[in-house]
């Protein structure tokens, strides 16, 4: 009776530090491994700066479209801007179809 109430306390006793050290674990793998751990953060900083690069090469490209568009508002159209538009849709023909520009003097 005696040796079971030592071996109770015993065991009784190192509960709590047994799951305090699971969960510290736990917590502890997916800080250091775990999908937003320490080692995630490089993959992510890289992603982010591949992301940016790409907002960047974006935003150039829509501020050109929109250059381009403001060339084609009512009142003030780009000539030259205008003949491009048209030459790109007049001398796309059909596949075999070959298109020669005349020069006119």
């Amino acid at each position: 009776m005696r040796i079971r109430r030592s071996v109770t306390r015993f065991f009784g006793g190192l509960i709590i530090p047994a799951i305090s050290a699971v969960v510290i674990g736990y917590f502890t793998y997916y800080t250091v491994w775990g999908s937003r751990g320490a080692l995630e953060l490089s993959t992510t900083d890289t992603r982010l700066a591949m992301r940016k690069e790409l907002l960047t090469d974006l935003r150039d490209q829509r501020q050109r479209l929109q250059h381009r568009i403001s060339l084609l508002e009512p009142g003030s159209v780009d000539p030259d801007l205008v003949q491009e538009l048209a030459r790109g849709q007049l001398m796309d023909g059909g596949p075999g179809q070959v298109a020669v520009p005349r020069n006119t003097h």
